[in-house]
């Protein structure tokens, strides 16, 4: 671990990734009521991916066991707050021969932060014909987002680390250019993720962690394509919509590829897109997101010409 990574993060990473495992447990208190845990310590705003994963996970438990999640639509109402517990109301909209569909509507204190439908799935033997895997460098060699150097600023180092870094169950891993050089990067963008300690061997488990890491890092990119460098905290970024689908199975305790782009910035909102690829090529999911972007004047460098 180095010496940034160490400044930020606590415990070892089989805690961090016990952490990760309880937060996808969600607890039923009642029919089609549910209760989220909360990150340990964990002070302000609740990560989104945490509360999409979460919601996933309530709807899971509401279907049958051979029915597995394809696609999930979620718009986020309110930002949470690391202080309140999270209430999941499932409502069973539809149970098919072959998919069933759930909404969510996760509150704190009785107002809706987040609502989420669900597809289900009946297991089907079907031929494929998935998108390849781009040409992109490797997760070796690459940093690791939390050395990259916006991380070292003081406004990072000099306040309270968040709870969502120091907890941090997962590695992300960049090109030096994408979030270093005030350019747009060449080629595709694209981080590689894992979870630093095993996790269950469930594979729902990992689906739950998926839709948790989807999350991150999927509105940056509206900056990263364009050349955009910002310092930390000064550009206001919220996501309002994020959508996932499942295509395959796939482990996230071992590399994933997300290749990233973005077709939209404009109107202090980014349409962003990503596809999850396994090491040796395999599309594994899609996700896009829009979310609002606000760069207050002098908090970015333009892009260099040429």
């Amino acid at each position: 671990m180095t010496e940034t990574k160490r400044s930020l993060q606590t415990g070892t990473d089989a805690e961090r990734a016990a952490i990760l495992a309880d937060l996808l447990t969600v607890r039923e208190v009642a029919h089609d009521i549910f209760v989220a845990p909360r990150m340990p310590d964990g002070v302000g705003r609740i990560f989104g991916g945490q509360v999409v994963a979460q919601a996933l996970a309530a709807a899971r438990q509401t279907v049958d066991e051979g029915r597995q999640p394809h696609s999930l639509h979620a718009y986020f109402l309110r930002g949470g707050d690391e202080a309140y517990p999270i209430e999941l109301r499932v409502e069973r909209d539809f149970d098919g021969g072959s998919f069933s569909n759930r909404r969510v509507i996760a509150s704190q204190n009785g107002s809706p932060i987040l609502n989420l439908t669900a597809s289900f799935q009946r297991h089907s033997a079907a031929p494929s014909w998935p998108a390849p895997m781009p040409d992109v460098q490797g997760p070796e060699g690459l940093m690791d987002e939390l050395d990259s150097p916006a991380r070292k600023q003081p406004v990072d180092l000099g306040e309270r680390v968040p709870a969502l870094i120091r907890h941090r169950a997962f590695e992300m891993r960049i090109p030096a250019d994408h979030w270093v050089n005030a350019k747009a990067p060449e080629g595709p963008t694209f981080f590689w993720f894992r979870v630093t300690a095993p996790l269950s061997d469930d594979m729902a488990v990992h689906r739950l962690a998926l839709t948790y890491l989807s999350d991150y890092g999927l509105l940056a990119t509206a900056l990263v394509n364009r050349g955009i460098r910002i310092k930390f905290d000064e550009a206001r970024m919220a996501s309002l919509d994020h959508a996932l689908w499942f295509h395959s199975e796939a482990r996230v305790d071992d590399w994933l590829c997300f290749v990233t782009d973005s077709p939209f910035l404009g109107a202090g909102r980014a349409l962003t897109r990503g596809q999850f690829f396994t090491r040796d090529g395999t599309l594994v999911a899609t996700a896009s997101q829009e979310g609002m972007i606000r760069l207050p004047e002098g908090s970015y460098i333009p892009p260099t010409a040429g």
